[in-house]
């Protein structure tokens, strides 16, 4: 009973002050201390969920996650999105619909760099958009493209997602969860390509004009610079030369050397990014505190072992838990973005995935790619909001054509759901897995 009065009385404040508009951080903590407060004294419950959101940021690991956020921002005015998008057109020019093509294939290289789907989808996005427009693309469609492909930089290391969930989920392997990530990432990709081609086939939009080996020589040359960051700090990572936090500092030096070498950097634009980092960082680190709060009073209540029980006693097939998890996670994803529902949810859903026998690298990569498609949806999708802002198109027009898209992507997350081979065969083969 104790378990079920915790449960009613935490989502119930969430969930109304998250709906009053209260920002979510702000609602994690203050429903996590009125929790508190039905099961401690007022001085027990301030003293300990004070203490756990201090404990609950107090991880070296953790470091990684302002460093990571501080080198996605120098790339947006970097100058990379611009290489990374002719790179992309050189590879996929010929193909039926190449800027569409190119569109996606950019957001996986960018998305990879800067580990933001919404910086990608502004990036690359505005990049595209008016060359897209002059070929004769639907508007409404090219945005479509560039916001269900802008997520995948979360699936591709090096991401943040991947270092928060490690966090939450009790020190999962970082190098395991990055290499778990590549396949889910590059097949989220193709499935959106593939839905692309064929519409683009129906349209007869135009190919790109055949370049030449020295222009494509050439457009590969201008982005390798930044193409090399994904195997300097990825490679550094999962073969111990340096930790996910050392990495991530490498990754903030490397990208403000090329920025300088660039010359596409100004102190203006330098102070702007450090600022954004700064505010970003905030808002991250408050988050992650909130949560550790009500983490604390979600184990003290005994919360996700009821959550557990009651869900093993309402279905015995795995197959059926499994698809009650994914519907849930879809739903949360409408509303929720991706770093708070990895705060929340792991703790709940991880000792059920456990439960019933899967890995931990693998249901972190479940979580980030239903988080991803909830980028794309509304009504709080970040993504979504991003994207269409860029192509100046209405949502009304956008989400029709993202409806294929979104049906691709879960039958996407039905496969990584059950076939494991998917996240885990990689960092399987390379000796990460426990």
């Amino acid at each position: 009973m104790g378990a079920l009065t915790a449960v009613s009385i935490l989502f119930a404040a969430f969930f109304v002050l998250l709906f009053a508009g209260v920002p979510i951080s702000v609602s994690l903590g203050v429903a996590s201390f009125i929790t508190a407060l039905v099961f401690l004294p007022w001085d027990d419950s301030t003293y300990i969920i004070g203490q756990q959101m201090n404990v609950g940021i107090e991880s070296f690991s953790l470091l990684a996650v302002p460093l990571f956020i501080f080198a996605g921002n120098i790339m947006n005015t970097g100058g990379i999105a611009r290489r990374l998008v002719d790179l992309a057109l050189v590879a996929v020019g010929r193909v039926p619909g190449a800027l569409a093509h190119t569109n996606v294939l950019a957001n996986m290289l960018f998305g990879a760099l800067s580990g933001s789907a919404v910086a990608s989808a502004a990036a690359i996005g505005s990049t595209l958009h008016d060359r897209q427009r002059k070929a004769g693309y639907d508007p409404a469609f090219s945005a479509a493209v560039n916001i269900a492909s802008a997520p995948t930089g979360l699936l591709i290391p090096p991401t943040t997602a991947a270092i928060v969930y490690s966090t939450v989920a009790g020190g999962v392997s970082v190098s395991a969860l990055f290499m778990a990530g590549y396949v889910p990432g590059i097949l989220m990709g193709l499935v959106i390509m593939v839905i692309a081609y064929v519409f683009t086939r129906r349209q007869r939009y135009p190919k790109v004009e055949r370049v030449t080996v020295g222009e494509g020589f050439r457009c590969l040359l201008r982005a390798l610079p930044g193409l090399l960051l994904i195997v300097v700090v990825v490679g550094g990572i999962v073969f111990g030369i340096f930790t996910a936090t050392e990495g991530a500092a490498v990754a903030v030096l490397y990208t403000l050397v090329l920025s300088l070498a660039y010359r596409s950097m100004s102190w203006a634009s330098f102070t702007d990014v450090v600022t954004r980092t700064i505010v970003s960082t905030g808002i991250v680190m408050f988050l992650i505190a909130a949560s550790a709060g009500m983490s604390w009073v979600m184990a003290y209540t005994g919360i996700p072992g009821a959550i557990t029980d009651a869900l093993l006693s309402v279905a015995d097939s795995q197959a059926i838990i499994l698809v009650l998890m994914l519907l849930l996670l879809l739903v949360v994803g409408t509303f929720m973005d991706i770093t708070p529902a990895i705060l929340i949810f792991t703790p709940i859903l991880l000792p059920i995935t456990e439960e019933i026998g899967m890995d931990p690298v693998q249901f972190g990569m479940v979580l980030i790619l239903a988080m991803c498609i909830g980028t794309m949806t509304p009504p709080v999708g970040s993504v979504l909001f991003v994207g269409t802002g860029v192509s100046g198109e209405s949502i009304e027009r956008v989400v029709p054509k993202l409806i294929p898209h979104f049906v691709g992507l879960v039958l996407l997350l039905v496969a990584v759901t059950f076939i494991p081979a998917l996240s885990l065969g990689l960092p399987g083969l390379m000796g990460l897995l426990e």
